[in-house]
């Protein structure tokens, strides 16, 4: 079990977090203080719930760049639901940002598996589409903390146990996503699909739906943000959700989710989500310039992706290894030996 844990692909990314929470924590003891400590989880819980919703696109080798514009698109029409009145249910008000969600996701599904197209050109063009939604009904003006409920904006500011609520609801459907994946055919299907398209479909795997399906929970993830964002900033206006679609996909990839499909959990996603923000909080503390955090966080993602690529390696060499000595068993007739094999064995000969 151990041994397991340690060549799990989300170990190195909690180790990073680690650290950097160890070594912020020792240069500002305030980092991690009662009130630090809630605002981090705060500042992380929009950008990590998207990401687990992004990870089941991702895994079928696409990706959903609408989910910002999904964010403010949603957290507008939540808020507008009991706009101007102090008391309001925030489980219709949840409903409501659900709601946006999920049909945005499956309008993406739906032209992503329809039209065939490239699933970056298709959600670019709908992230555009729901800014201008946004933008018409927001106008100039912006919904403000007097004109939500207030059991609204209590939701963004306190919590339970130390842990914001707001945290809660990510943990929550990260358990409920990673179970999703693990158990249910639906979720192994995804995985499949990401490995491999043509032959998921001569499986009998309805690729379409779950596209479709896919999508729908990318978007019901960025929905909850939007009500979840509403909450925590006690406002909205038509700028919302803008620069959240990059900063969602790079969680995932620093987390382990291959973006070549096949391959990551939510999890990963969500540690991925803490590790960027942790280090974006972490550098503003220590007091480094702007420039420096984005510059770190980009070449973060270049290692994430470019050791993703060096254990992809490693693993096809393995599989092609295996089924060499498979081979060989089989037949009687010895298979290859590994150059490394063959120096190893040259050098005891001579030693």
């Amino acid at each position: 079990m151990a041994r397991g844990l340690l060549a799990a692909r989300e170990t190195p990314v909690a180790g990073a977090l680690l650290v950097v929470l160890v070594v912020t924590t020792a240069v500002n003891p305030r980092f991690l203080s009662g009130q630090g400590r809630f605002d981090l989880m705060v500042a992380i819980a929009v950008t990590a719930l998207m990401a687990v919703g992004q990870t089941f696109v991702l895994v079928m080798k696409h990706v959903d760049l609408s989910v910002g514009s999904v964010l403010g698109l949603s957290a507008y029409v939540a808020g507008s639901v009991y706009r101007g009145q102090a008391s309001g249910s925030l489980a219709v008000v949840l409903l409501a940002g659900l709601a946006v969600g999920v049909s945005a996701g499956i309008l993406n599904g739906v032209l992503v598996s329809a039209l065939r197209l490239p699933a970056l050109v298709v959600t670019l063009g709908t992230l555009y589409v729901f800014q201008g939604v946004q933008a018409l009904l927001i106008g100039g003006t912006r919904i403000n903390a007097d004109q939500l409920p207030r059991q609204v904006v209590r939701f963004g500011v306190t919590g339970a146990l130390g842990v914001p609520w707001l945290m809660w609801v990510c943990l929550a459907a990260t358990v409920v996503a990673a179970l999703a994946l693990r158990t249910r055919r639906a979720g192994r299907d995804l995985y499949a699909i990401g490995s491999n398209g043509p032959s998921a479909l001569l499986a009998g795997i309805p690729v379409a739906r779950r596209t479709v399906m896919a999508y729908a929970v990318s978007g019901a993830t960025a929905g909850v943000a939007g009500v979840l964002f509403l909450a925590r900033f006690g406002g909205v206006d038509s700028n919302a959700g803008i620069g959240y679609e990059l900063p969602v996909v790079a969680a995932c990839v620093v987390g382990g989710v291959n973006i070549a499909g096949g391959s990551g959990t939510v999890v990963g996603a969500l540690l991925g989500a803490m590790l960027l923000k942790t280090m974006g909080v972490s550098l503003s503390a220590l007091r480094v310039p702007e420039f420096w955090q984005q510059a770190i966080n980009g070449l973060l993602l270049i290692v994430a992706i470019t050791a993703d690529r060096f254990v992809h390696l490693h693993r096809e060499r393995a599989a092609r290894l295996e089924a060499a000595r498979h081979r060989a068993a089989a037949t009687g007739v010895p298979g290859p030996v590994p150059a490394s094999v063959q120096e190893s064995t040259t050098a005891e000969v001579n030693s």
